[in-house]
């Protein structure tokens, strides 16, 4: 009665918290509206003149009077203070992030900032206008990326500033990261390193680096264009209509070749001799020359607003730290392309770089500037395409000069960490190993002494919530799954993933495991918050809990389980409509509160809501992890195909002792073990080998010995290895009952019987790819005829998207519509699964999450394929 009392207080407080953090929610939406997460900001705001009319320029810049134009390339806009005869004197400048780089934060959207520096480099003021982050919206407050940002002020921007800790024998100045928004600050550090600087460099506050100029290698050979293209002498830019948020088409929004015109060979090569002297002789000492040509796409990389006087605004030549630009008395004509084979153009240009500070024999890029419109809201932002260029080794003298160039952020990362990184290595291949060891430590093991196991899971467990969780916070989360789906799907980015090590190592960990042992041992052994939870359950026990411990009735259990696929699948599905309110949705998980945020700095729902995870942990072992956990679900649906299980004998169809000890509750009533539930205790494991733990092994041990007879070792059947020729002992019933080493029944597909070789595997692919049966067609028509139909949509719908006349949204939406539709067709008809590997030929009967895991998974690996497929070949926008 105390039990079932306390059972119904915790679930009352489990209700109230949820409908606590579900109203948070909604508030910290309302207050989204107000604050910067996707902020509404002018559609022109990238192109209009008077910048400071349109953003709070005063903010950032506060002892300014007054605010010029936009001027420069790329554009800043001056600060003006009080009049000194008659003249505006400049305090310093204000530029907008997205005026100068488009890199891309977590959200995989730019951080849009506004940014004061005054005339020595140094930053006063920082306002972030816009982000699409949402782990600052509910995981981490906004006010955490203003502190941020704050660490800037007084700054410079001739400091070399990191995120981390100072190092001021590499004259390195740290800036202290936000906790859980790693890949947010290291692109937030970068953005305000980019723009500071080449705004400095404009405005003379930093100098130009200095080069030695090129010293060419001349041997009067003349080259074809497909010869300088392979070279590398000749590059191209090239931009699709989908890059700059238009809709696909045939004809690329811009395609532009480019090349230098310095070197003799090469310049005489493209131009001819007379061409080549003709440009010569316009130069003059130190200036450098190089083409760009239009071969393709209506836009006009000169621009369709350029004026006498003015600046070229849609290129710009980049070379380290310096970016170049042009204006009309930087322009010549290109009359002509002499190489032979070079393409027909629409639009040229020559264009002349007379700093001092360029040198040809340095890699150099070229830059495209333009706006992306975002297809789903329409709004418009900065963006920057870059091809790059560096002139072959045998056209210089000497070759190619060596080049140290930035280390991109994630470098920094992996470099600065990497004693961390190495030792959380060697903690997942020791995990590992020990596990694959387990069948020894389980021998070992008796069911009152489980220290040989216990004492490598209870390490396990303190690594995982002390290093892993508080640690270094690699606590994985649905949030992470979602994103790597759709980057698949969509543009997958290496250095968003690479931007947090530890999160990218474990997901090596997490999917090999998965496919080689199922879920439990990230689940069981190695997840901060499950291993927390299960910790505070032993403890409970000790510490006189014990009497009030107790799981879930069978039956509630059995319904409840049910709930984190719901949950799973959900989040999935509205991801699809809207990745951030996806994110929102995922607080569902008290991951960020526990590890990544701290109860402390967070709001009292979400405190309270892994208060109540943890207490109820105290009385029913891994409340969340059965019932809740979204990662558990979406693990847990590969782990159907998993390598290796644990071992069951024939015995285990009757005896329940595994089953009254299964603190996950995952083998069932004929002793089958559902290791899309099993955390991978390994109790079980230790029972079956003990010979007085194990009621079979027990029986026939005191048979033995009562009769005089030699107790042989245990082999891997789970049974005394046979005396002699003698059999193994059990009764009809238990001969006769169910295998529990298989899920579910052994079953037969009619194409398996009598096939081999290459037949059998046609057979195979037909039926991983065919679902419809003659038995299915005799006794559900309907459906499979319903199925036909979609099938035949679904077709349809992949070669509309092929040709750019489906979105990528819609052509998933009939990819999921039919795998609903495929479930049904083959529960109707080809009611079967593969048990392990595909490649094997261990076949049985499908329950509904047989098949919905078989079928979803299936469908996403045949979907992304073809998504990758279709995007290698341009067919897919």
């Amino acid at each position: 009665m105390m039990f079932h009392t306390v059972r119904s207080c915790w679930a009352r407080l489990v209700q109230r918290a949820l409908a606590a953090l579900a109203l948070l929610s909604l508030v910290s939406v309302a207050q989204a509206a107000t604050g910067a997460y996707e902020a509404a900001l002018p559609d022109d705001l990238g192109t209009v003149r008077d910048l400071c009319a349109h953003v709070p320029c005063h903010e950032v810049f506060p002892r300014a009077k007054g605010f010029s134009e936009r001027m420069g390339q790329p554009p800043y806009v001056q600060a003006y203070g009080d009049a000194v005869a008659g003249k505006k004197q400049v305090l310093g400048y204000v530029m907008l992030s997205t005026d100068i780089t488009d890199t891309p934060a977590y959200s995989g959207k730019p951080v849009v900032t506004l940014i004061g520096m005054d005339t020595l480099g140094r930053y006063v003021g920082v306002k972030v206008l816009k982000h699409s982050e949402p782990i600052l919206l509910l995981g981490i407050p906004e006010s955490a990326l203003i502190k941020f940002n704050n660490q800037y002020l007084g700054k410079s921007v001739k400091d070399k500033i990191e995120v981390g800790p100072s190092r001021p024998d590499e004259g390195v100045l740290g800036v202290d990261a936000i906790s859980g928004a790693t890949v947010t600050v290291i692109a937030q550090n970068q953005v305000m390193r980019l723009s500071g600087a080449a705004v400095a460099r404009q405005v003379g506050i930093l100098a130009p680096d200095v080069r030695p100029a090129a010293r060419f290698n001349t041997t009067g050979q003349r080259w074809s264009w497909p010869e300088l293209v392979k070279m590398g002498a000749v590059q191209r830019l090239l931009v699709k209509p989908e890059q700059v948020g238009l809709a696909r088409g045939n004809e690329p929004f811009i395609e532009l070749w480019f090349g230098d015109l310095n070197q003799p060979d090469l310049g005489t090569s493209l131009l001819g001799q007379d061409g080549w002297a003709s440009l010569r002789g316009q130069l003059k000492e130190g200036e450098h020359a190089f083409f760009v040509i239009r071969t393709a796409g209506e836009e006009s990389f000169k621009g369709s607003g350029f004026v006498r006087g003015g600046i070229y605004d849609r290129i710009q030549i980049k070379q380290g730290h310096d970016a170049y630009t042009f204006r009309d008395l930087d322009y010549l004509n290109l009359y002509g392309l002499s190489a032979q084979g070079a393409p027909s153009y629409n639009e040229s240009a020559i264009f002349i770089v007379r700093a001092k500070g360029f040198s040809a024999a340095y890699p150099w890029k070229l830059s495209f500037m333009g706006n992306r419109v975002d297809r789903a809201t329409g709004t418009r932002s900065f963006a920057s395409f870059d091809a790059r260029y560096w002139m072959p080794a045998e056209m210089l003298e000497g070759g190619r000069p060596e080049v140290t160039e930035d280390e991109a952020p994630w470098q920094r990362v992996w470099r600065t960490r990497a004693v961390s990184i190495g030792l959380f290595v060697a903690l997942l291949v020791a995990v590992t190993i020990v596990y694959a060891m387990r069948e020894r430590l389980t021998r070992l093991s008796t069911h009152k002494n489980k220290w040989p196991v216990n004492a490598f899971k209870y390490s396990a467990w303190v690594l995982s919530i002390v290093f892993v969780g508080f640690g270094v916070m690699a606590q994985p989360s649905i949030t992470q799954v979602l994103t790597w789906f759709h980057s698949v799907l969509f543009q997958w980015t290496w250095s968003l993933f690479l931007s947090d090590p530890f999160i990218f190592v474990f997901w090596i960990f997490i999917i090999l495991t998965v496919f080689l042992f199922g879920r439990g041992l990230f689940c069981g052994w190695m997840c901060p918050f499950g291993s927390l939870s299960e910790a505070l359950y032993k403890i409970g026990g000790k510490v006189g809990l014990k009497r009030w411990q107790r799981h879930l009735p069978r039956p509630v259990h059995d319904r409840l389980k049910w709930l984190k696929y719901a949950i799973f699948f959900g989040l999935l599905t509205v991801s699809m409509f809207s990745m951030g309110l996806a994110e929102m949705l995922a607080e569902v998980e008290p991951f960020k509160t526990t590890f990544l945020v701290g109860i402390h700095n967070r709001a009292w729902p979400y405190g309270l809501f892994v208060c109540v995870l943890l207490g109820v942990s105290l009385f029913i072992e891994r409340p969340y992890c059965k019932y809740i956990c979204p990662l558990g679900a979406a693990l847990a649906m590969p782990s159907t195909f998993r390598w290796f299980g644990l071992r069951r004998k024939q015995d285990c169809n009757s005896c329940k002792a595994c089953a009254v000890g299964c603190g996950s509750l995952a083998i069932d009533e004929k002793g089958r073990i559902d290791h899309r539930e099993c955390l991978h205790c390994l109790d079980c494991m230790v029972l079956y080998t003990d010979q007085h733990g194990c009621p079979p092994l027990s029986k026939e041990r005191k048979r033995r010995e009562r009769d005089g007879l030699l107790i042989t070792p245990i082999g891997e059947n789970g049974y005394y290895i046979p005396i002699a020729a003698e059999p193994v002992r059990m009764s009809d019933k238990v001969a006769q009952g169910p295998d529990p080493r298989w899920p579910t029944d052994a079953v037969t597909p009619p194409y398996a019987t009598g096939t081999r070789g290459l037949r059998w595997a046609m057979a195979e692919v037909r039926d991983h790819l065919w679902p419809w049966s003659r038995d299915g067609w005799r006794h559900h028509r309907a459906l499979q005829i319903a199925g036909l139909s979609l099938a035949i949509a679904a077709s349809v719908a992949w070669l509309l998207a092929a040709t750019g006349r489906l979105s990528s949204g819609a052509l998933i939406g009939w990819w999921f519509g039919w795998s609903v539709y495929e479930v049904l067709i083959r529960m109707g008809g080809r009611r079967y699964v593969k048990d392990g590997p595909w490649w094997r030929a261990n076949y049985r009967h499908a329950s509904w999450m047989d098949m919905l895991s078989y079928v979803g998974f299936k469908n996403l690996l045949v979907g992304a394929t073809l998504f990758l497929v279709l995007k290698a070949m341009g067919w897919l926008g």
